[in-house]
């Protein structure tokens, strides 16, 4: 059985630009089901920033609908929906994005206290989600102490504490070298198989994104399947 998570309908997006309206995105589709990994490339300035923006309800379109569980989010309050992406959404970034006055450790907790969960049960799965990627000796390391491919994986640690619907991935591996990339690769599309978690990523490396289950080119303002 299809289990639907996420679905773009019809978005459109434009800016104001000192030659008028500058359309971005135009008649946008996207299904993304459970434990499904979707890449969208494209060139630099396409929009695939946006498009991932108003997917993960960051940004809102100027038309078309975002449905989220089956649940038009254009008519949602703003509690609502940071509700929606506390809970459900998980997200990495090129840039880890880490709190760099925190510790790995509570880096990884916050979002589960963050919802209201006890800080012993935040701290207990927060050691096992980092242990279980290879971080168990930095626990207490802040951002400055970590590789590159550390934060990277502690960002991952941090986007699957909340057991999320998905996780919204925007160049994970941009600046990485190769060998941290190929790891932050395998773990994002291992979690679409063992948590049943769905995926959407952004990505200028061909490799990564022919390695999910569905590739979207984003040109001409739309979203291709290829």
């Amino acid at each position: 059985m299809i289990d639907e998570v996420l679905k773009l309908e019809n978005i459109a997006k434009c800016f104001d630009s000192a030659d008028g309206k500058l359309e971005i995105l135009k008649d946008i589709n996207l299904c993304v089901n459970a434990g499904e990994s979707v890449s969208i490339v494209g060139r630099s300035g396409s929009g695939k920033s946006t498009l991932l923006s108003i997917a993960a309800l960051i940004d809102k379109p100027n038309s078309g609908r975002v449905l989220y569980r089956g649940k038009d989010c254009s008519s949602l309050k703003d509690n609502e929906i940071s509700s929606i992406r506390a809970h459900s959404m998980g997200f990495v970034f090129q840039n880890s994005l880490l709190l760099e006055d925190f510790s790995a450790l509570e880096n990884v907790m916050f979002p589960l206290l963050n919802i209201g969960k006890k800080k012993k049960e935040a701290e207990e799965k927060a050691k096992d989600l980092l242990s279980q990627l290879g971080l168990e000796k930095r626990f207490s390391h802040r951002p400055k102490a970590l590789s590159g491919g550390e934060r990277q994986r502690t960002a991952i640690a941090r986007a699957l504490i909340t057991e999320p619907d998905v996780i919204f991935a925007d160049e994970p591996t941009g600046a990485l070298d190769e060998e941290s990339a190929v790891l932050i690769e395998s773990l994002l599309l291992k979690a679409t198989i063992d948590r049943n978690t769905a995926l959407v990523l952004v990505t200028h490396n061909p490799d990564f994104a022919s390695m999910c289950q569905l590739k979207y080119v984003l040109e001409h303002k739309g979203l291709t399947l290829v």
